[in-house]
C-alpha cells in the first residue's frame, strides 16, 4: 500500500499507525515514468521502479550523497512535491514526522513507480577547502618556455625552410616541431614580419605567436580530490598564482569514497565513461573559471599538472579502476606517460601537455607524492610524520634516512559521512566546538547551525572527553555522573529512542533532540574506528623504524580536512602522537603545492619520479598484528 506525500502518518513509536513495508508499489515494468526536477527544470523519463537518485544521476542532476546511493549516509534528501512515494524504514530515521508529511524522502530509496515532481536541495558545489599549503622555494626551470626572435626574411639567396630559419635562431635548444606549430608557422611568420615568439614545452616546439608574448607563460595545476578539486593558474615566468578556484568533484553522486566509485564501475558497465566525463567536466569548469578570473583565453595555457589518488587519476583518464579495489590492489601504471591536456577533456592550447604525478601504490597516489615533494620529506633529517586525513588516510614517516608510506581505511566520518548530523564543510556546518558553562560553536559562514563537519566532530568528541562526559571507552557517562561533573551541560545529554546523544544546538529552546544538531553514541563510535585505523597506521610505521611517539619532531596534517583540524583536539583523541601542539603543523593543500612545483621546475618533476625509488610502501592488511593493535587503540587516551 502506498501513501500520499501529503498524507503520511506519524512514524511508529510516536503515536502513529504502523508504516507499510519498504517501497514496493506494483507496476508491470513497461513504459516510462516522468520525473520533473526543481529547481533545474529538467524533465526525464525512466523505467518504472528506478530510484529518484539513479534517475537524477543518469541525467546529470546532482543529489548529495557520500555512500553512492546505498541507503547508508542519509544525505540524499529530496522533497516530493507532486506524486506518491511510500515512506521507508530509513526515511523514518532520517526525517521528522512533519518532514515526512511534507514529502521529504531519501532519493536512493524512493522508487519512481508513477510520475513525480521532485525538489532537489542545492548541492554545495564549493565546500570549504584549502587552496594553498606548505611548500618550498624552487629554482624556476619550467617545461614551458617562450623565446622571442627576430628573423631575416627569406630571399632568393636564402631559401631555408621556415622551420630551419626559426630553429637556427635558437641553436642552444634541440627541438622537434609539433604538426600544429608547422601548420601555423608560414602565416604567422609573414604576418608578423618575421618577429615571433616560439612556444616550447620540454623539447617540442608547440606554437609560434606573432610579436613578443614572453611576458606571460601560463600553466594549470590541479589537485583532483575525491571530494574537492582545486585548480591554480600559474604564471611560470614568476612562479606566482594568477587565479585559484575549487569545487566539489562532480563524481560525488557515485559515492563519497573511492571504493564506492570503483564498485560502481564493477556493477554497471556504463559507469566508467560517466565517471570519466564527470571528472573531466569538473576540470573543464575550473579551467574556465580561473581563466575568466585572470582575463586570459584558455588557449594561452600550455601545460597542466594533475595530482590525485590512483583511483581519481584512473577515472579521469577512463582507465578501469577495478584492480585497485580488489586484492592484490594493482595499478595499471605508476607513471602515466606525458599526455595532451585534451586527453583530460580540457580545451586549452591544442598542444598543451599534461603531467600526472606518479603514484606509489593503489592507495598512496600522486597526491601524496606531490605532498611529499612540497614538504621535502626526502630532504629533511628530522623525524617527520605526514598524515593526509580523509576517507582513505595516507601516512608517511621519515627518520631522515628511510621513508615509509602506508594507507589506513579511515571511513567517511571525517567528511561527515555516516554521522547522524554530519555534513561537508559548507555554510551552516559546525567546525569548532568549545565546552564550558555552555556550548560555544563556530559555524562556517556564520549561519544557523545545520550539521557537523569533520573538524567539528573531532572538536566535539575531544571536548566531551576533556570535561568527562565521554569516558575512555567512548561511552557517554550516566546522567547522574554528568550532573555531578558538568551540571550546566547535563541536560544536553539525552536520548533519541534507545540511543544516547549530546545536543550541540537547538533551533529553539523547546526543540526535541531529533530536530536539533546532536552528536550520537554511534557517531562517537564512527570517529573511534576512524582514528584507531589512522593511529594504528602510524604506530606500526614508528615500530618498523624502531621509534617512539616522542621521537617525532614534526607532524604535518595535510589536505583540506587536516588544514582545519585543531592540533590539540587531534592529540586529545589519539589521532596523532601525544606531542606538544607546536610540533603539529597544518600543512594545507600540499598536493596542490606539489603539482605547482612540478610545473615550475623540471628538476622538481624529476624529484617526484625519484620518490618512487626512495619510499617503501607498507601494506597494513598484510600485518598480522594490525587487528590487535587496532582494538588497543580504539580507546581515547587518558
Amino acid at each position: 500500500m502506498s501513501e500520499s506525500a501529503a498524507a503520511v502518518p506519524d512514524p511508529p513509536g510516536r503515536g502513529a499507525a504502523p508504516l507499510s513495508p519498504e517501497p514496493s508499489a506494483a507496476h508491470d515494468g513497461t513504459g516510462r515514468v516522468r520525473l520533473s526536477f526543481a529547481p533545474s527544470g529538467r524533465e526525464v523519463k525512466v523505467p518504472p521502479g528506478v530510484t529518484v537518485f539513479d534517475a537524477a544521476s543518469w541525467n546529470g542532476i546532482a543529489i548529495d550523497s557520500t555512500c553512492g546511493g546505498h541507503g547508508t549516509c542519509k544525505k540524499c534528501k529530496v522533497q516530493v512535491v507532486d506524486g506518491t512515494v511510500p515512506v521507508s524504514r530509513l526515511d523514518v530515521r532520517a526525517f521528522t514526522p512533519e518532514q515526512l508529511r511534507n514529502g521529504w524522502r531519501l532519493a536512493c530509496l524512493a522508487q519512481a513507480t508513477a510520475d513525480l515532481a521532485v525538489d532537489v536541495p542545492p548541492l554545495t558545489t564549493r565546500p570549504k577547502a584549502a587552496t594553498v599549503g606548505v611548500g618550498r622555494q624552487v629554482i624556476l626551470r619550467p617545461a614551458v618556455k617562450k623565446r622571442y626572435v627576430e628573423l631575416d626574411e627569406a630571399t632568393l639567396s636564402d631559401q631555408r625552410p621556415d622551420l630551419d630559419r626559426l630553429l637556427d635562431a635558437m641553436d642552444d635548444l634541440e627541438l622537434t616541431a609539433d604538426l600544429y606549430a608547422l601548420q601555423r608557422l608560414p602565416k604567422v611568420l609573414r604576418e608578423a614580419d618575421f618577429k615571433v615568439t616560439a612556444v616550447v614545452v620540454d623539447d617540442a616546439l608547440v606554437d609560434v605567436e606573432p610579436g613578443d608574448t614572453t611576458g606571460r607563460q601560463l600553466a594549470l595545476a590541479y589537485d583532483l580530490g575525491t571530494t574537492t578539486v582545486v585548480a591554480t593558474l600559474l604564471d611560470v615566468t614568476t612562479g606566482t598564482p594568477v587565479a585559484v578556484a575549487s569545487m566539489l568533484n562532480k563524481q560525488q553522486p557515485f559515492g563519497g569514497d573511492v571504493i564506492s566509485r570503483i564498485s560502481a564501475t564493477m556493477l554497471d558497465p556504463d559507469a566508467l565513461p560517466r565517471l570519466r566525463d564527470l571528472a573531466q567536466e569538473t576540470l573543464r569548469e575550473l579551467a574556465r573559471e580561473v581563466c575568466d578570473e585572470a582575463g586570459v583565453p584558455p588557449t594561452e595555457v600550455h601545460e597542466v599538472a594533475l595530482a590525485g589518488n590512483a583511483t581519481m587519476a584512473a577515472l579521469a583518464l577512463g582507465i578501469d579502476p577495478e584492480p585497485l579495489g580488489v586484492a592484490p590492489f594493482v595499478m595499471s601504471t605508476a607513471t602515466v606517460p606525458t599526455l595532451l591536456a585534451a586527453d583530460l577533456g580540457l580545451a586549452l592550447h591544442p598542444r598543451a601537455r599534461a603531467f600526472v604525478l606518479p603514484a606509489l601504490g593503489a592507495y598512496v597516489g600522486g597526491d601524496i607524492v606531490a605532498g611529499m615533494l612540497a614538504t621535502g620529506m626526502d630532504r629533511d633529517k628530522r623525524v617527520r610524520l605526514f598524515i593526509d586525513v580523509g576517507t582513505n588516510c595516507e601516512i608517511v614517516l621519515s627518520d631522515g634516512e628511510t621513508i615509509l608510506a602506508t594507507a589506513a581505511p579511515a571511513g567517511p566520518a571525517f567528511e561527515g559521512g555516516a554521522i547522524r548530523c554530519g555534513m561537508r564543510a559548507a555554510d551552516g556546518a559546525i567546525e569548532v566546538v568549545k565546552l564550558g558553562d555552555d556550548v560555544e560553536l563556530q559555524v562556517i559562514g556564520d549561519k544557523e547551525p545545520q550539521g557537523l563537519c569533520g573538524s567539528g566532530l573531532v572538536d566535539a568528541v575531544a571536548e566531551l572527553c576533556r570535561v568527562g562526559l565521554l569516558d575512555g571507552s567512548g561511552r557517554f557517562v550516566p546522567d547522574d555522573r554528568a550532573a555531578e561533573l558538568v551540571p550546566s551541560l547535563a541536560d544536553r545529554l539525552t536520548a533519541i529512542g534507545q540511543e544516547r546523544v549530546f545536543v550541540l544546538h537547538r533551533p529553539h529552546p523547546e526543540a526535541p533532540p531529533e530536530e536539533s544538531v546532536y552528536l550520537s553514541q554511534r557517531d562517537v563510535r564512527e570517529l573511534q574506528f576512524a582514528k584507531a585505523a589512522i593511529s594504528t597506521g602510524w604506530t606500526l610505521l614508528l615500530e618498523q623504524l624502531g621509534l617512539e611517539h616522542g621521537d617525532v619532531q614534526q607532524v604535518l596534517l595535510a589536505g583540506s580536512f587536516g588544514s582545519y583540524l585543531s592540533p590539540a583536539a587531534a592529540v586529545r583523541i589519539g589521532l596523532v602522537p601525544k606531542l606538544p601542539v607546536l610540533r603539529i603543523v597544518s600543512a594545507g593543500n600540499v598536493a596542490g603545492e606539489g603539482a605547482k612545483m612540478s610545473l615550475l621546475s623540471v628538476q622538481e618533476r624529476a624529484g617526484a619520479l625519484a620518490l618512487l625509488e626512495e619510499v617503501s610502501y607498507v601494506e597494513l592488511s598484510d600485518r598480522a598484528d594490525f587487528n590487535d593493535r587496532f582494538v588497543e587503540l580504539l580507546a581515547f587516551p587518558g
